[in-house]
């Protein structure tokens, strides 16, 4: 692979503080001083504009890295408003849970590493990303010496950049001010644009980019925007502005007409996984598909865009092991009285090591700070019409035989406590519930039969997508002394998908379905399926069943709660039912309160009828743990956009920003402007 980042490495550093023009550290709309660069000097230049360049691509991964706290990464923020997964961590201070209580323009905001919810963090992130494409918009048409066909090359790419920013704010955040151009003073008087007037305006901006950027096959460097990704978007961005047949017809192009293909063989470098006389993988499809060694190659024909993570000098860690893996080195406990954890973690240069049992290395240091639903964990994978206790172990993303899915009860008790005193369990596979009655030398019942044994079930009790959750831990294999393996270290590779083809797949199925032809969207979903040796076909689709398949294709690739949300809006747009036969109102769907099981968008309902959330089956979404006595996983229908942050508003303090419903601040007759062209003009005015 030709990687961008040798290059960028070169050029990018000592022009690092130019491209931070703005810092959004205080609020989006302060500009910050040039530092001691000149910027029109700077950005006069091809090197110039390729370092700006070079920032917003690796701002593309911010969302996966550790955050300055290997608690945390940025994807947290959205997954934990999905019905995929909840916040575990049961010994934070404040458990991330009942968002309807908590979440304020104020409160549960932060903007820092703390772990999970960062939702400020978000925010001001992906501003940074539109500073940097407007950055390379602002000052390319100076370039002297540049032809123009190479200048709208950069001005291609710079618009995906910050189309790709826009998309998932507005759909987490709902109505924005556009800010189109980097200012040369401060601006305290944005109004917000609404959200489909935004949606307008990555539609015209991605058209330029499909038309300026080249396709990957004219390109000799990976990680760079390329054509394709380009198009990706814009399927989506037409759906979400309701051109249903244009969107399956871009689809088509990127399916039929542009050299990719899913990839339905092994390929590429054949990965063993953390340690396989622990855990073995017999190579699959799946599994060589998510090798970050294999993301990002040109025998992948299914990438279309990635984030590249290899170079030592840019890399950045990522802790997925310990923020998505469950806490097995806590809370559970043996099953014959043995004193101590049932599961350690050794160092190889320990005495008491087993390689056998080695699961530090085999899944990582896992601290449970998410956990998937036990939606996502199990009855995803049971399908309509079959046996209700049938989960589909065939399917190769959920399949544990091949070892691609992990569930605690295929780990086995490494206790050095009961290997020394001879337990029979020691070995064995791990059990919930303790099988029989245990009796000291006393006589005393130490475990009665049915006991359960995992003091902490949400922490420490689920299963894992291993051919996901699994990076190399490059620092921590090369130290024999090292007990804490967390994911993606400096040495190891950490490429990302951005976009692959399965997903295309899924979206033209949407488009398919929006103009009523189930069949047609059955098709593109049993594609993704075949390729997953999946056990059953659907003759039909609905909208529930697309969105199911994307949970399972699309785990930590897909931004999930902004794709629900994208995914309501369509909904109340087209009155088209969802999969409990539930129909919406466009002039109501965003604008409701409460926690009942009724109303509210899609996502609502797809929340309360899968999550924890306002759950019966969890007494409402009260759930007890070994940590805390009881904790309260609880949204609110008006949750379906977050908060615009307090700072926001009072850094514009010359005019008012729009305020979601259901927040402190919200107000119906909030000025807006009415056409995005408006509001772009009206950005433009600073200069």
């Amino acid at each position: 692979m030709k990687s961008l980042y040798n290059k960028i490495c070169k050029i990018a550093a000592p022009a690092l503080m130019v491209a931070m023009l703005a810092s959004c550290s205080d609020d989006f709309l302060k500009p910050d001083p040039m530092s001691e660069f000149e910027p029109g000097t700077t950005f006069s230049t091809e090197s110039g504009i390729q370092a700006a360049m070079a920032i917003c691509d690796r701002h593309l991964g911010r969302m996966f890295i550790n955050m300055g706290n290997t608690n945390s990464i940025g994807m947290l923020s959205d997954m934990m408003f999905s019905e995929t997964t909840v916040h575990a961590k049961t010994d934070d201070g404040t458990m991330k849970a009942d968002w309807a209580g908590n979440l304020t323009p104020n409160g549960w905001m932060p903007t820092g590493n703390n772990s999970g919810g960062e939702l400020g963090w978000v925010w001001n992130d992906m501003w940074d990303h539109v500073k940097y494409a407007n950055t390379v918009l602002s000052y390319i048409d100076g370039v002297e010496g540049m032809s123009q066909d190479k200048k709208n090359e950069y001005k291609g790419r710079a618009l995906f950049h910050r189309a790709w920013a826009y998309y998932n704010l507005t759909f987490w955040f709902g109505n924005l001010p556009l800010v189109t151009t980097l200012p040369n003073g401060p601006k305290r008087n944005y109004l917000s644009c609404p959200q489909s007037e935004i949606i307008k305006m990555l539609v015209e901006d991605l058209k330029n980019a499909i038309e300026w950027v080249p396709a990957q096959s004219e390109m000799s460097l990976y990680g760079m925007i390329n054509k394709e990704a380009c198009r990706h978007l814009y399927v989506k961005v037409l759906l979400a502005d309701g051109q249903y047949r244009e969107a399956e017809n871009q689809a088509t192009i990127l399916i039929a007409q542009s050299g990719l293909q899913l990839m339905k063989q092994s390929f590429g470098t054949n990965v063993a996984g953390g340690e396989p006389n622990t855990w073995p993988v017999t190579r699959n499809v799946i599994w060589d598909l998510h090798r970050p060694e294999n993301k990002i190659l040109a025998a992948n024909r299914e990438y279309i865009l990635g984030w590249v993570n290899v170079s030592e000098q840019a890399f950045q860690s990522m802790p997925w092991a310990r923020v998505l893996g469950p806490h097995f080195c806590g809370n559970i406990i043996t099953p014959d009285g043995i004193e101590g954890n049932a599961l350690d973690r050794y160092a190889r240069n320990n005495g008491d090591y087993d390689i056998n049992v080695d699961w530090l290395r085999a899944t990582g240091r896992g601290i449970g700070v998410t956990r998937p639903t036990d939606w996502a964990q199990r009855t995803l994978w049971v399908y309509p019409g079959h046996d209700n206790n049938e989960e589909d172990l065939q399917d190769l993303r959920h399949n544990p035989s091949v070892g691609n899915w992990l569930r605690m009860e295929d780990m086995k008790y490494n206790s050095a406590n009961m290997r020394k005193g001879n337990s029979k369990y020691y070995g064995k596979n791990l059990v919930l519930y303790a099988p029989e009655d245990v009796f000291d030398k006393r006589g005393r019942k130490v475990r009665t039969k049915g006991q359960i044994l995992c003091s902490d079930t949400i922490r420490s009790w689920f299963d894992i997508p291993y051919y996901k959750t699994y990076l190399l831990d490059k620092k921590a294999e090369d130290n024999l002394g090292a007990n804490d393996f967390q994911g993606a270290s400096l040495g190891a590779n950490g490429n990302c998908y951005i976009y692959r083809l399965a997903e295309t797949y899924l979206l033209r199925a949407e488009a398919k379905l929006y103009q009523g032809n189930a069949g047609g969207a059955a098709e593109d979903v049993n594609e993704v399926r075949r390729r997953a040796n999946a056990k059953y076909m659907y003759p039909t689709v609905n909208i529930g069943d697309i969105m199911d398949e994307r949970a399972r294709e699309l785990y930590m690739e897909e931004f999930r709660k902004a794709e629900l949300t994208r995914v309501s809006l369509i909904l109340a747009k087209t009155g088209i039912a969802d999969e409990w036969g539930n129909t919406y109102d466009l002039n109501t769907w965003d604008k409701q309160e409460g926690q009942d099981l009724s109303g509210g968008s899609y996502w609502y309902q797809r929340l309360v009828h899968h999550s924890f959330y306002n759950n019966p089956q969890f007494n409402n979404g009260v759930v007890s743990s070994g940590s805390k006595s009881e904790i309260r996983y609880k949204m609110d229908k008006h949750n379906l956009y977050w908060p615009i942050p307090n700072w926001a508003h009072t850094g514009n303090n010359e005019a008012q920003l729009w305020q979601n419903y259901g927040y402190d601040g919200y107000d119906p007759n909030c000025k807006m402007w009415t056409t995005w062209q408006e509001a772009d003009a009206d950005a433009r005015t600073a200069n």
